[in-house]
């Protein structure tokens, strides 16, 4: 376990339990989704390209906004 996890799980262990499981909760979704990403890219590695390049082209053609336009 690295230093900066140790030191967070140490700041995290002096919180209420609730906000414990909460916090403990959005970890656990976190590598969920980011295991599901992996396996996504490992079974189709072209994906990731794809996504960028159709990103590149959405922001050439004005089709996107900052997201500072957005909030």
């Amino acid at each position: 376990m690295t230093e900066l996890l140790e030191r967070a799980l140490r700041k995290l262990a002096e919180s209420p339990p609730d906000t414990q499981d909460a916090i403990a909760s959005q970890i656990i979704d976190s590598l969920a989704d980011d295991q599901a990403w992996e396996a996504s890219f490992a079974r189709d590695p072209e994906r990731l390209s794809r996504l960028v390049q159709d990103a590149e082209n959405e922001i050439r053609r004005g089709e996107t906004r900052p997201l500072d336009e957005l909030l």
